[in-house]
């Protein structure tokens, strides 16, 4: 019971430890951070892409600022041009940069050389940068912490106020269709470029109440779920002295938190030892195949058939809780005997309401990049207390 507690108290420590460090980072940045969304804005405008790209786990952080603008969860918002060249990053670059593009680099707390290197050849290029992190771009980046886990959250954290507020500024000054003599009544349609430059200050506010935002909803998840936390993890732990792996799935933007999930355990930071995790959704020709020849419904469970054993932790990702896909896998995987884990929003949905999951850890918010990035801080928690746990320290 006492190793117990240790445990349960090292994870809500880690979890406000995070409140001050993210917030004193918007708190600085917030101006900044505005301004350059309003840039971005403009080169979407002349026709401009945001390129993205990462190694290993920061490969993850391409793949979900790409799906996040293509696929804005905001009701009304556009879908806008963005990629993650992080497969073949500098040749890829060479081959479709175009001057009115945007490129966004992700690394570890103190840089990545082969990164930053095709960074600057794009900013060489007139393209507008962002080195996160960077001593040099048109938004260059001075690391907040040497954490990489929490580096990695605040740094999920500003994409995500950068995809929210660059719809701002489009919709201020994006040039619509002529309405003569009425465009008085209706500025944000007429021809004239609208001014931006009053609204910065509304936009940074609103930046810093996003990370405020998420110090709320962690402190309430440290408060009100540590011990379920750390129960989690102690039970992963024991599948994995079995010889057990993680078999993490997720959709959209929690596709790429299962994907960062895996890489932290497979390939994690210095000091760390390596776990036995895989990532279905980092599978697209699996997933396609299946979602074209059977239906999106069965991507994970057909995948999990195939992969999984009786020692194994089937973690489903779900800011809804009420994804099909995961309803089904963890239904399966709860046929075959698995540990099932699931990081949840809202009130934890179809899949707590169910009870198809061991362990629900949910995060109590109905808004999506909040959930997502305060999600970000469990499992990285809990990646670092089965740290602890095979070293034998709780």
């Amino acid at each position: 019971m006492e190793t117990a507690c240790t445990l349960t108290t090292q994870i809500e420590e880690r979890l406000l430890t995070r409140n001050g460090t993210i917030e004193g980072f918007f708190a600085r940045e917030a101006r900044r951070l505005a301004e350059a969304c309003r840039e971005m804005s403009e080169r979407f405008l002349q026709g401009g892409r945001l390129l993205a790209f990462g190694r290993g786990a920061y490969a993850t952080d391409a793949q979900h600022v790409s799906v996040e603008f293509v696929h804005p969860v905001i009701v009304g918002k556009r879908a806008l041009p963005a990629l993650d060249l992080s497969m073949a990053f500098e040749p890829w670059l060479h081959a479709i940069l175009r001057p009115e593009d945007i490129v966004m680099a992700f690394g570890p707390p103190e840089g990545d050389p082969e990164v930053l290197a095709v960074l600057a050849w794009a900013r060489s290029r007139s393209a507008m940068t962002f080195a996160l992190p960077g001593p040099e771009g048109s938004y260059a980046l001075h690391p907040a912490t040497a954490d990489p886990f929490i580096h990695q959250e605040m740094i999920e954290i500003l994409y995500h106020t950068l995809w929210e507020t660059v719809h701002v500024f489009l919709e201020h000054r994006e040039l619509g269709q002529d309405v003569g003599q009425a465009e008085f009544l209706y500025p944000f349609l007429g021809q004239r470029k609208q001014e931006t430059t009053d609204i910065l200050e509304d936009v940074a506010a609103s930046i810093l109440m996003k990370a405020h935002d998420d110090t709320l909803l962690r402190t309430q998840l440290a408060s009100e779920q540590a011990e379920q936390i750390g129960n989690a993890t102690r039970a992963m732990h024991q599948r994995l002295s079995r010889g057990g792996k993680l078999i993490l799935f997720g959709n959209g933007g929690s596709a790429t938190d299962a994907n960062d999930w895996a890489l932290d355990c497979v390939m994690p930071p210095s000091g760390y030892r390596s776990i036995p995790a895989v990532s279905l959704s980092m599978e697209p020709a699996n997933i396609t195949a299946l979602a074209n020849d059977i239906g999106t419904e069965v991507i994970f469970l057909r995948q999990l058939i195939a992969q999984a054993r009786l020692e194994d932790v089937a973690i489903g990702i779900s800011t809804s809780g009420g994804s099909r896909n995961i309803v089904m896998a963890l239904e399966e995987a709860r046929k075959r005997g698995l540990l099932t884990v699931a990081l949840l929003g809202y009130d934890g949905g179809e899949i707590y309401r169910r009870a198809l999951t061991d362990f629900p850890i949910i995060v109590r918010s109905d808004y999506i990049p909040r959930i997502q990035e305060v999600q970000a801080s469990a499992y990285h928690v809990m990646r670092e207390a089965l740290e602890v746990l095979g070293h034998g320290e709780a």
